[in-house]
């Protein structure tokens, strides 16, 4: 596996950031630091170039109510979120990148001149599809044990009154307007209900409806309660 020097991560970061981050006299440029073995830190995203792992904080957000996104910035659509976090989605952008995950825009129409929709879809080859997806676990303390489940199984679908299917999601990577990440200025990280400018977003059925989705109470601890985030490889098992 293609390994990476800490003169390279940084530079790549700062690239990114020059790229991403909004339009400001002296842009922020993210530091990556390098915590030996293969693991990184930006911010408070850790990623291991190993594994492939991305880890943040987060904390329970909504245990009850209908569920637009998964996960946001706490400064995001916090009402219509399961979680919400202050990572950086800049910071989860430069960690996706650096550690090959492919962004695609498959699940969103092409757009004209005129920012109108054609009812076209790009045509992703097979390869970029598959490095675009990715599983979500969602950790925490409870009573003195770790408990871990997929994202999926912490979202609830009242129709079908199953957790929602095991389908991965989707790193679509947002968009630049007005010199802003979109992502960065909207707080939108990870969306059940597909949205452009969100980084992430839910490949399974029902995604383009907000109504069947709420938080499955079975399993959630508390609002509240600090957990861990970890964006993995698909293939990988829990």
């Amino acid at each position: 596996m293609q390994r990476y020097s800490h003169t390279h991560m940084r530079i790549f970061a700062v690239l990114l950031a020059l790229l991403l981050t909004t339009a400001a006299e002296e842009p922020t440029q993210p530091v990556v630091t390098e915590l030996g073995d293969g693991k990184y830190t930006i911010g408070t995203v850790e990623f291991d170039e190993n594994s492939r792992r991305i880890s943040f904080p987060a904390e329970i957000n909504q245990i009850e109510g209908v569920l637009e996104f998964a996960i946001v910035h706490e400064k995001g659509k916090i009402h219509e979120s399961l979680l919400m976090t202050r990572t950086s989605a800049l910071h989860l952008n430069i960690a996706l990148k650096l550690l090959r995950y492919q962004s695609s825009p498959e699940l969103f129409p092409i757009l004209d001149e005129n920012f109108e929709s054609t009812g076209q879809f790009p045509d992703v080859p097979e390869a970029q599809k598959t490095a675009s997806r990715l599983q979500i676990l969602v950790s925490w303390e409870q009573d003195g044990a770790k408990k871990e489940y997929s994202l999926n199984d912490l979202i609830y679908h009242t129709t079908t009154e199953r957790p929602m299917e095991p389908a991965p999601w989707i790193y679509q990577g947002s968009y630049i307007h007005e010199n802003s990440f979109k992502a960065e200025t909207s707080g939108d990280l990870v969306a059940i209900y597909i949205t452009r400018s969100s980084l992430l977003n839910f490949a399974g059925k029902d995604n383009e409806t907000d109504e069947p989705w709420t938080p499955n109470q079975k399993i959630l601890p508390p609002m509240g309660t600090p957990v861990t985030v970890t964006f993995a490889p698909l293939l990988e098992k829990k």
